[in-house]
């Protein structure tokens, strides 16, 4: 299994190939997130989408890998 380093935001993200990211979308300042996309093994697919959603209107978005210990990678409100 091979791993993986990128750096995200200027944090150091090491990965393989099953590891899950998470893209995940959410309304107002308590409203819950739900996942709207998922990808095996491929941060820059999920950073694409996530860079790709334009958050407006109370919304909220936010890039997860859960198998960290620190899961959430990236966080944007409006």
């Amino acid at each position: 299994m091979k791993t993986f380093v990128n750096e995200l935001n200027g944090k150091k993200i090491a990965y393989t190939e099953e590891t899950m990211f998470l893209v995940q979308l959410g309304k107002g300042s308590k409203g819950s997130y739900q996942t709207k996309w998922h990808f095996k093994g491929s941060l820059s697919m999920a950073v694409w989408y996530y860079n790709g959603i334009n958050v407006g209107l109370g919304y909220k978005k936010r890039l997860l890998m859960p198998s960290s210990p620190k899961p959430v990678l990236a966080v944007q409100r409006s």
